[in-house]
């Protein structure tokens, strides 16, 4: 019998990145449930990415906290300028940046914004960093650059935002603990709060019953702070070992 046989495991990414961890997770014998609980618009400008693009070499790094910012920026990139030193905050940020041709040159030991900064810190002292994010990102990575004596750039390349016609697709999965399911998985804070804001629209709340899978420690604050505790954490901010996290609930 496969790990999973039977599982019903909700993903909540959005529906660009949800393919592949619906696939892996049916390989193992679940039934993947695809409701999205955010999905990627542009942000409020995008003068202050293209400004910085115009004079991309300039900036000794550029630093991609997700591949949805490695995709706005080979939308936007000016042929011709090719970044100095690439850094990315994990494995699925560099696979994109390779796929455009970027040569990756630092992805730190833990893939968070506080182990990249670790990482650069004793580099970048008087270096000019571009950093493209998510509009609603959080400041930690920024602001430690910055206490290591860098000159960061901030360029918001999308933001967030939750998909209306998500609403009605998880009050049908949780309006009766006949359809519950067993486990959701949570791949960023944003999909954690984004959830919560879904039920909260739709009358709901999540029942104790069903496991909320991590994939690494700041999306388990975000969970904590939503009033929830998840039921296991990925070893690292992958969708592999969010797998192996998975199988590992309820496996034991």
């Amino acid at each position: 019998m496969l790990s999973l046989t039977g599982k019903r495991i909700l993903v909540t990414r959005t529906r660009q990145q949800s393919s592949d961890l619906a696939a892996r997770l049916e390989a193992l014998g679940a039934v993947p449930l695809l409701i999205p609980t955010i999905e990627i618009i542009p942000p409020e400008s995008y003068a202050p990415l293209d400004n910085a693009l115009k004079q991309l070499d300039v900036f000794d790094w550029i630093l991609f906290t997700s591949a949805n910012a490695i995709e706005v920026f080979s939308q936007r990139r000016i042929p011709g300028l090719v970044p100095k030193r690439v850094a990315v905050i994990g494995p699925a940020t560099a696979k994109a940046a390779n796929a455009l041709g970027l040569h990756v040159d630092l992805i730190p030991p833990r893939y968070v914004a506080e182990s990249l900064a670790e990482t650069l810190s004793p580099q970048v002292a008087a270096c000019r960093i571009l950093l493209v994010r998510a509009a609603e990102a959080r400041d930690v990575l920024p602001e430690l650059l910055v206490e290591a004596g860098a000159f960061v750039t901030v360029a918001p390349a999308y933001r967030n935002q939750i998909p209306a016609t998500s609403i009605s697709l998880i009050r049908e999965v949780f309006d009766s603990s006949g359809r519950y399911p067993d486990a959701v998985t949570l791949t960023s804070a944003s999909t954690a709060r984004s959830l919560v804001a879904l039920l909260n629209a739709s009358g709901l709340t999540l029942p104790p019953c069903v496991a909320l899978a991590s994939i690494g420690p700041i999306t388990s604050e975000a969970i904590r702070d939503l009033g929830y505790e998840p039921a296991i954490e990925a070893t690292e901010a992958t969708i592999p070992a969010l797998i192996s996290a998975v199988e590992k609930l309820f496996n034991e």
